[in-house]
């Protein structure tokens, strides 16, 4: 990883391998169609095209950079896209994969969220969007347990005690605290770093040694269109772990400060961002779509996807030496636990937005289906926008 970039080949190829732009922007604009299913599939498609099919990255090096993008803010597979980009083709080529992975899933978003946010759609779609707002809650937990493995796994050379506590606490405040969840996360992350500062004998106060990358401080001021922007600013800070830690904050600010959207509209927002290709951040867009129309969405993906880029176009360079950042790791296992206990917590405001008898049938339904039959998230998503039809078209009565 410490190579130029735009040589991807030092350690598989000649230099001469070096994809032109236009390879790039096909590429990851490819990946961008088809990435659906979140990050796990944005992973395996970048590791077949860089490593597998290209060869422009060896194994070790794809691994290092899923851990880099892993220590950063915001949606680590995004990320992960960008900064393969930028290690085959620099900094061009991280502007230009950067942009096919996410503007294929962003058109797409955005066309839904005009056909679900209409003055009146059709009994069909209102349908459609209540059966897969249904089966939201039941992802998130998918979600967060998918994460909890690994994370025990590596909780085991320092205290699982506190690793079990930081994911309660991460749990809890994205149930109760919605836009303050976030200092939780940063909390946990100070506390873990405290000990570990304290176990060395360094010297120093922990706060000063934790990066700056979450101090954000911003005034949302004139206009819906700053709303937007401050909104979507914090969702592309402060998504650490997962685009589902932001959900509660991005709810609050969505339905119960700014109202732009209904629980139910919300809901919906977030089933779109599960079945359509690019990452959950996406839900975002939704959100800026129903403050401002198409000029709120663009503004919102703008404004969220800005720090990813920002991040890797600037700091890429020094990823290595942030991996091995003592500090840095300590604060994450304390941030990092909390945020799958907050992914985790972000299922029950989720479920409490349900106003419908036969919408927490169809949450069961997705359930069984994610847990029991092992089947994919967008398939449930699929299935439980189906059964909100059928329902709906039935006369069963639809949330407001």
């Amino acid at each position: 990883m410490t190579e130029e970039p735009g040589t991807p080949g030092k350690s598989t190829k000649d230099e001469t391998a070096a994809p032109s732009l236009g390879k790039v922007l096909k590429e990851w604009g490819r990946i961008g169609c088809i990435g659906f299913g979140g990050p796990p599939t944005h992973i395996a498609l970048l590791r077949k095209l860089c490593v597998q099919r290209q060869k422009w990255l060896s194994d070790h090096e794809f691994e290092d950079a899923i851990a880099a993008c892993n220590l950063l803010p915001g949606p680590a597979s995004t990320q992960l896209a960008i900064f393969t980009a930028w290690r085959v083709r620099g900094r061009v080529g991280a502007l230009v994969g950067g942009a096919a992975f996410i503007v294929p899933g962003l058109v797409v978003i955005l066309g839904l969220a005009a056909l679900f946010l209409t003055g009146s759609p059709p009994a069909w779609v209102r349908g459609a969007g209540a059966g897969a707002g249904a089966a939201v809650a039941a992802v998130a937990v998918h979600a967060g347990a998918g994460l909890v493995p690994a994370g025990w796994r590596r909780a085991a050379t320092t205290s699982r005690i506190r690793w079990a506590l930081y994911v309660l606490a991460g749990i809890a405040s994205a149930a109760t605290l919605g836009p303050w969840l976030v200092l939780v996360l940063l909390g946990c992350g100070l506390i873990e770093l405290t000990v570990h500062r304290a176990r060395t004998g360094e010297a120093g106060t922990a706060l000063l040694a934790v990066p700056a990358q979450s101090w954000v401080t911003a005034v949302a001021g004139a206009g819906v269109f700053a709303s937007v922007a401050w909104v979507a600013l914090k969702v592309g800070m402060l998504s650490y772990g997962g685009g589902f830690v932001i959900i509660p904050l991005m709810q609050d600010d969505a339905v119960n400060t700014y109202h732009w959207m209904s629980a139910g509209q919300f809901l919906n927002a977030v089933a779109l961002g599960q079945v359509t290709p690019g990452p959950v951040v996406q839900t975002v867009a939704v959100v800026g779509y129903a403050a401002a129309g198409l000029a709120g969405g663009i503004l919102a993906a703008l404004v969220a996807f800005a720090p990813s880029f920002l991040f890797v176009l600037f700091g890429a360079k020094h990823f290595d030496r942030l991996r091995g950042n003592p500090n840095v790791r300590a604060f994450l296992d304390g941030a990092g636990p909390a945020a799958v206990g907050a992914i985790l917590g972000s299922a029950i405001p989720l479920a409490l937005s349900l106003t419908q008898a036969w919408q927490y049938a169809v949450l069961a339904g997705a359930v069984i289906l994610l847990f029991a039959l092992r089947r994919g998230v967008v398939t449930t998503i699929l299935a439980a926008a189906g059964a909100g039809t059928v329902l709906a078209l039935a006369g069963l009565p639809l949330p407001i």
